[in-house]
């Protein structure tokens, strides 16, 4: 996941709690302790790191525990409240849109090697698939091949793109497309950037920010970067009025945790996170549900906003119901596995489950990839209604007449009853913690899943 190292530390930080028998003064120094490391390990500024740390002692020697919370859960709820707010309360969200302006322009800005234009496709797309009509606008009329750029990312995206490969002035290359704006609800405009904030840039984004009016203003900032996006962040907001950040390459890099708490405390919110190459790899960013899942909480909010995109609310809330007596099949088995590889990686959908990180699901289970399934898929057209239904009845002889009818090898197909097992293991094992996950969401008002 984003971020592994900083939440397999944070993790073990909750789990000391969990496993100890009195909540003291000598455990919440040896707490405090840990987190200060795990945060340091992740490039976040030391003083900062200090004044978390502080907070959380402080809170944790000085308050009493509510009724309905034991101490070592008030401990994990005061951890989990402190970081999500040393990462930045809830921001507004922008995705609900549709009674603002038409078209509504959303202006990117940032510096050379930013990963700017590609965000500006992923913001395209993040739209795209909620209904709005969205074209992408390129402005960057200093980069070689920038405008061939923005044309192969709309492509990705499958929006309309307006550019000019022969126009040299940004102004012009928007003007010359003004009427055919309004045709669109959502227009995201990629402009030109430097190796750094030189004058000249300060100067064409004011003059295109004067021009174009947005009605916001992105800053896209390299997680890369670790502690220096606040500078960044800051000199941006200065010259350009930013209204937000997009931190891009999370993925990539371990310095994530101090680019984003860098620009949590700049002034200007963070409105999304990079997490991939691909096209649909952008989550708007909530402090809340990303401390969730560094602490193996889970982000439902999330999870439901990728489910909303690959599978009907009803086929979810019925697979759901099955899923959970355990009385699933095979059928139902590759629709859901078929549902979550459109959702992304199976590791990062886990994650975001509450409770479900304290499942240590086998590797080989979160690595399902798409030909796996296309090859499963076919197999599975040569079971009979009674094997699909009732998979533990698969013997070797049944193995060896599905592996000739398919054309697929008895290692494929062994293969996926090994899956439909695990499957079942898990199902027990959630339905063992279950109860436990649900009493404390409801002690804690439903904010904070926890195992253990």
């Amino acid at each position: 996941m984003v971020l592994e190292k900083l939440s397999d530390s944070l993790r073990s930080t909750l789990q000391k709690i969990a496993k100890s028998l009195f909540v003291d003064e000598s455990l919440i120094n040896e707490l405090t302790k840990d987190i200060q490391r795990a945060l340091l390990q992740a490039d976040v500024n030391v003083k900062l790191v200090f004044d978390l740390t502080e907070k959380i002692k402080k809170r944790a020697l000085g308050e009493e525990a509510p009724k309905e919370l034991t101490k070592k859960e008030q401990l994990i709820s005061i951890v989990y409240e402190e970081l999500a707010n040393f990462l930045g309360k809830e921001q507004n969200k922008i995705d609900k849109i549709g009674a603002r302006e038409k078209p509504f322009k959303i202006m990117l800005v940032g510096l050379f090697g930013s990963g700017k234009t590609t965000t500006a496709g992923k913001l395209a797309k993040f739209y795209t698939k909620r209904g709005y009509k969205t074209a992408l606008v390129g402005l960057d009329i200093h980069r070689p091949a920038a405008m061939e750029q923005i044309e192969q990312v709309a492509n990705s995206a499958g929006t309309a793109v307006f550019l000019d490969k022969k126009i040299k002035e940004p102004t012009d290359i928007w003007d010359k497309f003004y009427d055919e704006y309004k045709n669109f609800d959502i227009l995201v405009i990629d402009t030109a950037g430097r190796d750094a904030l030189s004058k000249d840039l300060i100067n064409e984004i004011e003059e295109v920010n004067k021009k174009i009016a947005p009605n916001e203003v992105l800053l896209v900032i390299s997680a890369d970067i670790g502690q220096a996006a606040q500078k960044q962040a800051e000199q941006f907001h200065k010259s350009c009025g930013i209204t937000g950040i997009i931190v891009s390459k999370m993925d990539g890099t371990a310095k994530g945790g101090g680019a984003l708490t860098a620009c949590a405390v700049s002034g200007a919110p963070i409105r999304f996170m990079g997490i991939g190459e691909k096209i649909d790899d952008l989550e708007q960013f909530n402090p809340q549900g990303f401390v969730g899942r560094l602490l193996g909480m889970g982000d439902l909010e999330a999870l439901l906003e990728k489910a909303k995109d690959v599978i009907k609310v009803e086929d979810a809330e019925d697979l759901g119901k099955r899923f959970l007596k355990g009385e699933f099949n095979l059928i139902d088995l590759y629709e859901q596995m078929t549902a979550m590889s459109k959702m992304g990686p199976l590791s990062q959908i886990v994650e975001m489950v509450p409770g479900f990180s304290q499942l240590k699901l086998p590797k080989e289970m979160l690595q399902v990839q798409e030909g796996k399934l296309k090859k499963w898929k076919i197999a599975m057209e040569s079971f009979n209604r009674k094997e699909l239904e009732d998979p533990e009845i698969v013997d070797s002889s049944r193995i060896e007449r599905i592996s000739k009818g398919s054309g697929i090898n008895v290692q494929e197909i062994r293969g996926l009853l090994k899956q439909y097992k695990q499957s079942k293991k898990v199902v027990k094992m959630f339905k063992g913690s279950k109860g436990d996950i649900s009493k404390f969401m409801k002690k804690l008002g439903g904010k904070l899943p926890v195992g253990g």
